[in-house]
């Protein structure tokens, strides 16, 4: 592909409809901070919904897709769908707390809900740490992912592309903050979805695939295709199905289904019209992220196994691709230049550009948010006008996508820095929950939860360092035990979990309570209700029967588990209706049918 070609036509046509987009939807969206991040708050559920599902879907979500189904099959998947549980846990217990907050970011929740200095510490260091270091990695793996794809897909300089790609989204970030990154989101959500189904398609109808029918009875595929584990291999059961659905939807950070919500999720309720509107937009984007888009990647990942079964095919085949490229999470953009046309292949990068800036987009706008509004303002100009914050949030917009951009050249891997962040937040998201609930959790909580985590991580990764010895790529040995890495991964992970959670109880107990005036003022505000509040409720304002009508989080766990039932069932029905079982496809879209009748009978009775 070249600029000149007619793919390069349809990229730059592209890239000025974005442009075009963001002004046109710009109106306003600078006038003040709140304009600025949050869209004067007053956006429909559906929008939302399509941003957050826009803001997931990056240009390397399919490459991780298919390095899932290649190492580990269908069933590998379950590493992310167990996320579903803390989604839709957010959608009907959290989302309305969050509405009710009326707070800028969701770390200005540690000085609503703590006290002291400590509060205002956790609130500046969270600034830094997810504002700038934690987003510049996030949005360097995301730059990358983009010179790979772009590499492999053209014949093009990546780092132009990526520059040109970069100024526009700045650009549009930039005028007219969320409200043009909403508005942009949704068309490229829309063209995203379209470049992910063309590519199943042209590769299914290939001769050398030969259809859907060949591809799931191949016996290149046969351990591959099952949407459940192995259950006669321990390891596999443990680590990719049990400790995720047990354990690490609820005790890990993952950004897009934070425990209790919170990153964009939170930035993107917020910005809800009305209490209503947040928990539509959660579920939306929940449906949308688990059951509506996998498949089409799931599909190409397994017809790249009849393609090139292992990495080595990859290799001999693109030899003009560079060597430290080679893996099995370039198979998807290697699928595309292997089947698709002239034309097409441009408007499906256009797609994955698309997911590119759409995620980019909203990092900026989201680390940006976070370090002019929790950090300039808090402890550098308080008295900074409107006018000052907007400028502010611009200057670092551009200043993380410099930032990320130089990181992004200097990295070839950011897989495993991203699973060593994962640890060192694992235990604090019990927290996360219980502190909307729980009036004894305190600013000591969260601060010794977040040391604990950190300091576990450092001595896991030091005896790694010491005693870690990896004897092939199926399996490493420890203190004399022979453990597949996945099982050791997993090992580590509950580890921390544990002896940090058993440390921050500790320190809630032998702390003293946050400021009474200030949890007070916080249960009269958010009203969340129930028997973790109930010292403090009792010397509320709020009359006694008003706080029982508050206390509806059984409801809510209820309508999470119609809403997990619901979506499980049509993400498994589309998977049988694919694999041509039509009588288990029709079984669970009944159930699908059946769980959302009851869910939608419920709904109403979450809002007082």
């Amino acid at each position: 592909m070249s600029i000149f070609s007619i793919d390069g036509i349809i990229i730059i046509v592209y890239l000025l409809v974005m442009a075009i987009i963001g002004i046109v939807s710009s109106k306003s969206g600078g006038k003040d901070s709140e304009s600025y991040f949050l869209s004067k708050r007053n956006m429909p559920w559906w929008l939302l919904g399509f941003s957050m599902v826009a803001t997931t879907f990056s240009i390397s979500t399919p490459n991780l897709i298919t390095d899932m189904v290649r190492t580990g099959g269908v069933a590998n998947n379950w590493l992310w769908f167990s996320f579903l549980l803390s989604g839709m846990l957010t959608v009907f217990v959290y989302a309305k707390l969050w509405s009710r907050s009326k707070i800028m970011t969701d770390l200005e929740f540690y000085e609503i809900r703590y006290s002291g200095k400590v509060a205002a510490i956790l609130r500046g260091f969270r600034a830094i740490y997810l504002g700038f270091f934690f987003n510049c990695l996030a949005l360097a793996s995301t730059s990358l992912a983009f010179l790979k794809v772009t590499a492999i897909m053209t014949n093009i300089n990546p780092l132009i592309i990526l520059i040109v790609v970069s100024i526009i989204t700045v650009f549009y970030s930039s005028l007219g903050g969320l409200k043009s990154i909403i508005w942009t989101d949704f068309f490229q959500f829309l063209l995203a979805i379209v470049g992910a189904v063309i590519p199943v398609i042209f590769i299914l109808n290939s001769p050398r695939v030969g259809g859907m029918s060949k591809l799931i009875h191949s016996e290149v595929l046969r351990d591959k295709i099952s949407l459940l584990p192995d259950f006669s291999n321990p390891v596999m059961l443990i680590t990719i199905f049990i400790i995720p659905l047990t354990i690490q939807w609820w005790a890990a950070w993952y950004p897009g289904a934070e425990p209790g919500g919170g990153g964009f999720v939170a930035q993107r309720m917020l910005s809800a019209k009305s209490e209503k509107h947040s928990v539509g937009a959660a579920l939306l984007f929940n449906l949308l992220h688990y059951a509506a888009r996998p498949w089409p990647w799931i599909i190409v990942g397994l017809s790249s196994l009849i393609i090139f079964p292992d990495i080595s095919s990859m290799a001999a085949s693109y030899k003009d691709v560079p060597a430290k490229y080679i893996q099995n999470d370039i198979a998807y953009p290697i699928m595309l230049r292997e089947f698709l046309p002239s034309g097409i292949l441009g408007l499906v990068l256009a797609s994955l550009y698309a997911a590119f800036m759409s995620t980019v987009s909203t990092q900026l706008n989201w680390g940006a948010s976070y370090m002019v509004n929790d950090f300039h303002v808090r402890f550098i100009d308080k008295e900074a006008s409107e006018a000052r914050k907007v400028f502010v949030g611009r200057m670092w917009t551009l200043a993380l996508m410099i930032c990320s951009t130089i990181l992004a050249l200097v990295l070839e891997s950011a897989l495993q820095i991203f699973q060593y962040l994962i640890m060192i937040g694992a235990g604090t998201g019990l927290i996360y929950l219980l502190r909307w609930f729980w009036w004894r959790i305190n600013e000591w909580s969260e601060l010794s939860a977040m040391a604990g985590a950190i300091v576990f991580s450092l001595i896991i990764i030091v005896i790694e360092h010491i005693y870690l010895i990896h004897i092939d790529k199926d399996t490493v040995q420890i203190f004399g035990m022979k453990l597949a890495p996945a099982l050791w991964d997993s090992i580590k992970f509950v580890s921390i979990v544990f002896l940090n959670t058993g440390v921050w109880l500790i320190v809630t107990f032998v702390t003293k309570p946050s400021d009474e005036r200030v949890l007070i003022k916080f249960y009269e505000e958010i009203r969340p209700g129930g028997p973790g509040w109930k010292s403090i409720a009792a010397k509320s304002n709020i009359p006694a029967a008003e706080r029982e009508k508050d206390w509806n989080v059984p409801i809510g766990l209820v309508c999470m588990s119609l809403g997990c039932v619901a979506i499980y069932s049509i993400l498994f029905s589309i998977g049988q209706l694919l694999y041509g079982n039509h009588l288990y496809a029709s079984i669970l879209a009944m159930l699908a049918i059946v769980s959302s009748f009851f869910l939608f009978r419920l709904w109403g009775r979450l809002f007082n």
